[in-house]
């Protein structure tokens, strides 16, 4: 059962109130979980008990996703914003420096957790913000598309097309390069999260201006690309090595966008492997 935690957080305006949902499970070095943009903590679910047998895994909706309610005004979308909101998340839990993982933004917010020396060790999963003006551009339009079909279908429709592979390749092919895999409820809670993402609109619009060219140094950082990556195309793992370059980048072969439910067993793999260098 997930759980909220509401605590304060610093802005120009004074304090303000920012509640998150978690999922928290497992013993260990604390790991930190962050989802993409329209997605929920129930992404990482395919991996999250394997994390479990050597981590005390924390996998957060992201203010505004999920089960998670909107960052309150005036509180921005930015990395400037949600990377302390996230800071002051893990202190509110008594949790300092943990490992984190993430997915596309999230891989993007784990990255700048790391350069910022809040964590102790950073796995980024075809992490944002290495594209070019093109690149961007392509993924935000296909990101709009997804959302706008989203919210278009009815949920008996949805609830429909979830219960076959077919419907569930129509629904989720997007991001995941084996979206049969998908269960009917999955495809059904991580469409209906992506239509109702109230952060959705304002997180693209801090995007536009986001090009990682920072280095992270001093821990150890793993960055890790889907073979068959549709959104942001692989290419972009050259770029994020060539920022990083003390970074280990791996392939994961057969993997799209969101590789958990991909490949469960290579994703586990390559976090805790990443996590581990921390301790080496």
């Amino acid at each position: 059962m997930s759980a909220q935690i509401s605590f304060p957080v610093k802005s120009a305006a004074g304090p303000r109130t920012v509640t998150v949902t978690y999922e928290r499970r497992g013993t260990g070095e604390p790991l930190l979980l962050l989802h993409g943009i329209g997605h929920l903590w129930q992404a990482w679910e395919p991996v999250i008990d394997v994390l479990a047998t050597e981590r005390d895994v924390i996998a957060v909706d992201l203010p505004g996703f999920g089960a998670s309610p909107a960052l309150p005004a005036p509180l921005a979308y930015d990395l400037t914003t949600v990377v302390p909101v996230l800071d002051a998340f893990c202190a509110a839990l008594g949790v300092e420096r943990p490992h984190v993982a993430g997915n596309s933004l999230g891989g993007l917010l784990a990255l700048e957790l790391g350069r910022e020396k809040l964590v102790r060790s950073v796995t980024a999963l075809s992490p944002a913000g290495f594209w070019s003006e093109a690149e961007r551009r392509y993924a935000f339009t296909t990101l709009r598309a997804m959302r706008g079909a989203a919210r278009a279908m009815p949920l008996p429709l949805i609830e429909r097309l979830s219960r076959s592979a077919a419907g569930r390749t129509v629904l989720t092919s997007t991001i995941y390069a084996r979206p049969a895999r998908l269960s009917p409820e999955s495809a059904v809670a991580e469409t209906l999260s992506l239509r109702a993402a109230t952060g959705f609109e304002q997180t693209l619009a801090a995007g536009r201006s986001v090009l990682f060219r920072e280095d992270v140094t001093a821990l150890p950082v793993t960055i890790a690309w889907g073979s068959r990556d549709r959104l942001l195309l692989r290419r972009q793992g050259i770029r994020a090595k060539q920022a990083i370059p003390g970074a280990r980048l791996i392939r994961l072969p057969g993997c799209g966008h969101v590789p958990m439910n991909d490949d469960p067993a290579l994703v586990a793999r390559v976090i805790l492997d990443g996590s581990a260098a921390a301790a080496a």
